[in-house]
């Protein structure tokens, strides 16, 4: 099941706007200092860096992702997730005539 509402947080109100639109998110801080994304990915393929590792959860939507080093694509549905190591690089993929990949971000 995906996370449908998160509660108690403090959020960014201006969005970080990524690849001239097709991607926007909105940082939230947890009470505890955690820091996560929430946001959207329109129809595209982008490449994405990580510094720390990354848990991306799908909310809505779907993508297919292609992790550093690997050929394959695997696809991610609404309440799948899929982790990324650190200091990595990984593209997403989100098909033309298919709905925006709606995500949460938990940074490791």
């Amino acid at each position: 099941m995906s996370t449908q509402k998160i509660d108690g947080v403090s959020v960014s109100t201006q969005a970080s706007v990524y690849f001239d639109g097709k991607c926007i998110s909105h940082g939230i801080t947890f009470p505890d200092g955690t820091k996560k994304s929430v946001g959207v990915i329109l129809p595209a393929t982008l490449t994405f860096n990580t510094g720390a590792p990354e848990i991306m959860e799908c909310v809505a939507g779907a993508c297919d992702y292609q992790l550093d080093g690997s050929d394959t694509w695997i696809t991610s549905n609404a309440g799948e997730s899929f982790s990324v190591p650190g200091n990595a690089k990984f593209q997403i993929r989100v098909s033309e005539g298919h709905s925006a990949y709606h995500y949460i971000c938990h940074f490791g």
